[in-house]
């Protein structure tokens, strides 16, 4: 992280262009002599940032719309069926190509797992014997949401959100590799990937960087899911 400070990403020098990995420049540099490592850190904390975001209101926004089964199972469907892709170039069409659009579109498909998760846990804890006994004893709505019904759903809530995340962060570079997320000079991880392709002949070490992070996170996501599985059965 110390690196990635002391390095400006935005910083252009072209005597300093496609230069191959060294020890002041790790991961080398780009067609404009701009440090990869520190366009690759940049990148990161700015991705991750709005991923998390994104996957906070996608959670948000399934969880309030899964207390209300019978309005949202339709749309959570329907939903569910779309790819975040498509929603981005449907967006972009509409607003432009922005990190914001693209955050928006990857929103307008994230919410439907959560809104299926919270309906099949509030239907589970419902037919439980305590709320039963809270019912027959007087306990209101407010009681029961506060006291059992949030409590057995938002754990499980939280965890499959921290699954999700390398999921969405994936997504968003995806989007940003076709041009429908962060626009340039700002650094992104399917940008830097997309901008540095022609030249990956050439000086290879362009896209290894980003190539290299967008795997590992691909192992982490399908590692993601894969608990996330082990631990719903």
């Amino acid at each position: 992280v110390s690196y990635t400070h002391l390095r400006d990403p935005l910083q252009v020098d072209t005597a300093a262009r496609l230069l191959p990995p060294s020890p002041g420049h790790p991961l080398g540099t780009d067609a404009l002599g701009r440090d990869l490592l520190a366009r690759l850190g940049h990148g990161a904390l700015r991705t991750a940032g709005v991923a998390l975001t994104v996957t906070v209101i996608s959670a948000v926004t399934g969880l309030l719309l899964g207390m209300a089964p019978r309005a949202s199972a339709g749309p959570t469907e329907v939903v569910s069926t779309l790819p975040a892709v498509l929603t981005g170039l449907l967006i972009a069409g509409v607003t432009g190509p922005s990190v914001w659009g693209a955050a928006c579109a990857v929103c307008v498909v994230g919410w439907s797992p959560y809104a299926a998760q919270t309906a099949a846990l509030l239907e589970q804890e419902r037919a439980s014997g305590h709320i039963a006994a809270s019912v027959a004893l007087g306990a209101g709505r407010p009681h029961l949401l506060r006291r059992h019904l949030l409590p057995a759903v938002a754990p499980a809530l939280v965890r499959n959100a921290l699954l999700r995340l390398p999921t969405t962060v994936l997504v968003l570079a995806s989007l940003g590799f076709l041009g429908l997320g962060e626009q340039p000079p700002t650094p992104e991880w399917g940008r830097l990937l997309s901008e540095n392709q022609p030249y990956a002949e050439l000086a290879p070490w362009t896209v290894l960087g980003p190539a290299a992070a967008l795997v590992v996170l691909s192992v982490l996501a399908v590692t993601a899911g894969v608990l996330g599985r082990e631990k719903g059965e």
